[in-house]
């Protein structure tokens, strides 16, 4: 009988993709997080040019220089936040940025604050770097700075802050942000900025919190913002201290991203960004669907401000998702997502207009104990 590491053995394969791989063939999926929207053409024609003019050997470890300083403009640009291509690393994904920062920063017993609920990958991938994991609960979907504040221990190395948020929705504040910089500096903690949904935002603004603190590390992607979900390109951004740190990491994990997905992200970041504006206006649309026809079933869910997402208070996410799934509408129990989502479910209206009004037709009849959720809307 083989025997398997605790930190592997004691994980479970995603939630999501459970219920995905587990859905009828006529599903309608609402499980999924990944735009339906069709990647924009000079991405890909920037990608089949770098292989026609064989762009198909290794990169530089930390990614394409040109790719670099692409993003070093992006980051002043989009986040304020001045960044030299030196303190970015390109990597396989925003996964295996989040992979590589916790091996780097994370010691076994160390505590690492994620929220609750929150992406599926932060307990996860905690616990493999040996982690000990704390749940921060939620207010009104969002992650409280005095909630946070009173789970801080002397152990506490990282704080995972997500917005826009999966599978909330929500959008933190500008003084939500301020003061996790503010318990990081005071407290010598760092904080992991996961930005993949930063684009989708319908209410609010994206601020990150490495305008406020260099305690703090940046993690985004190509794959929401520009429908690129299997080029698998993600990129980091820290300081020259974290930096040096996470290329050892990085380089025996995956020495460098694929060099044609760069090329690709390279056209996606300097190239025309009105396909992104199109894309959000699409979704935005959606979700008023979604929302619209929830409140006709009776289910009462907060107006999320960004990301693609609904999550509803259903009563048992567990059973709701279960049943709703042999009605053929692929959710995801709220319950994937940590302790404090258990009552949820979650939808993603990145399906078309039509299949999100066929599936509220299936939907009816599913008993849901919608609860009214006050609060801001987030």
């Amino acid at each position: 009988m083989r025997s398997f590491t605790d930190r592997v053995s004691e994980i479970d394969i995603s939630g999501i993709r459970k219920m995905f791989e587990a859905a009828r063939t006529d599903s309608i999926n609402l499980g999924l997080g990944e735009p339906d929207v069709p990647m924009p053409a000079h991405i890909g024609d920037a990608a089949v040019d770098a292989i026609r003019r064989g762009h198909t050997r290794y990169t530089p470890g930390a990614g394409m220089p040109e790719l670099r300083e692409a993003l070093s403009e992006k980051f002043l640009r989009d986040n304020n936040v001045r960044v030299s291509p030196d303190e970015i690393i390109v990597t396989a994904g925003a996964s295996e940025a989040l992979h590589i920062v916790l091996q780097a920063l994370v010691e076994p017993g160390d505590d690492v604050l994620i929220p609750d609920p929150g992406f599926v990958s932060y307990a996860a991938l905690s616990h493999i770097a040996g982690g000990r994991v704390i749940g921060v609960p939620l207010v009104d979907l969002a992650l409280d700075p005095d909630v946070v504040s009173e789970r801080i221990t002397r152990n506490t190395k990282v704080l995972i802050v997500n917005s826009p948020s999966n599978p909330c929705g929500s959008v933190q504040s500008r003084r939500e942000m301020q003061a996790f910089a503010e318990l990081a500096e005071d407290y010598d903690f760092t904080i992991i900025s996961d930005e993949v949904y930063e684009f989708l935002i319908y209410e609010g603004e994206h601020v990150s919190p490495a305008e406020f603190t260099d305690n703090v590390v940046t993690v985004n992607a190509t794959s929401k913002t520009y429908a690129m979900t299997g080029w698998r390109l993600g990129y980091l951004a820290a300081r020259p201290e974290y930096i040096e740190q996470f290329h050892k990491v990085h380089q025996y994990v995956q020495a460098c991203a694929g060099s044609v997905a760069q090329y690709a992200a390279l056209a996606a970041i300097t190239g025309p960004q009105d396909c992104v504006c199109e894309m959000r206006e699409q979704f935005r649309e959606r979700r008023d669907i979604l929302l619209r026809g929830l409140s006709e079933l009776g289910i009462e869910c907060p107006t999320p401000a960004g990301a693609f997402y609904l999550f509803p208070r259903v009563g048992d996410g567990d059973r709701v998702s279960a049943e709703l799934a042999g009605r053929g509408v692929i959710t995801v129990p709220g319950s994937s997502f940590g302790a404090h989502g258990s009552e949820h479910i979650r939808l993603s209206y990145t399906a078309s207009k039509t299949d999100i009004a066929c599936a509220i037709e299936r939907m009816a009849g599913v008993s849901m104990s919608g609860v009214s959720i006050p609060g801001r809307s987030v």
